[in-house]
């Protein structure tokens, strides 16, 4: 979310470059997931930039109705249940005990979220509305209290606890930026999420671009992904 059309369009294609060459340095295929990530954000920053112009009529109503469908997914089913399996993915094998059982909560939780957001948005139409430099989306979600408590848990959680120092220092920058930009939104109707999900983005790209040492178990070939897909 930025504070307007054309600042969507132009961080969205930075994010989305930051998450092409994310994943063009992915090395170990478990690493691959938590590579996509700032490709979706980067969709999601674009994808909003046609969300503004259909509200200012800019766009057909039928093209503005599936940018604002196709938002919703992203920011609602899909998130809440991705970010929890990237970073399993990304760390494992777990180790026994506490990291296993922390992990199986987690992403619990964020399929549970998942899927009360997946029932909202596709029973619901999803609304949207300009608002000062923000665009508000509504789409009526039972418990929504409980329910953005479980995605905060869910998402920011599975950074925080991470066993690598930069997944969690990524999940301390989306905490903080939440943060601010919620109390932007709520002061200025302005919205910078966009800034946080760049700073996001390098910070995947760094990671996937560390050397690691390989978690005990792992086979995985280092390689560039062509190697590893084929």
């Amino acid at each position: 979310m930025c504070w307007s059309a054309e600042a969507d369009l132009v961080m969205g294609s930075a994010i989305t470059a930051v998450g092409i060459a994310s994943v063009a340095s992915v090395r170990r295929i478990n690493d691959l997931p938590m590579a996509l990530l700032p490709v979706i954000l980067g969709a999601h920053q674009l994808i909003e930039s046609v969300v503004w112009k259909g509200e200012t009529g800019d766009v057909s109503s039928g093209t503005a109705e599936i940018a604002r469908e196709a938002w919703a997914v992203i920011a609602f089913p899909l998130l809440p249940a991705f970010v929890p399996l990237a970073v399993l993915a990304a760390q494992w094998p777990l180790a026994r005990g506490r990291e296993r059982v922390r992990a199986t909560f987690l992403i619990l939780l964020g399929l549970v979220v998942s899927g009360a957001l997946a029932h909202a948005v596709a029973s619901r139409p999803v609304d949207a509305e300009i608002c000062g430099n923000t665009v508000r989306y509504s789409v009526g979600i039972p418990g929504a209290a409980w329910v953005i408590a479980g995605y905060l848990v869910a998402t920011l959680g599975s950074l925080l606890l991470a066993r690598d120092r930069l997944l969690r220092l990524l999940g301390l920058v989306c905490a903080i930026g939440a943060a601010i930009t919620v109390r932007l939104w709520f002061h200025s109707f302005a919205s910078t999420w966009c800034a946080v999900a760049a700073v996001a983005s390098v910070i995947v790209l760094w990671w996937v671009r560390s050397p690691r040492t390989r978690p005990p178990g792992s086979t995985g070939r280092a390689g560039p992904v062509s190697e590893l897909v084929r």
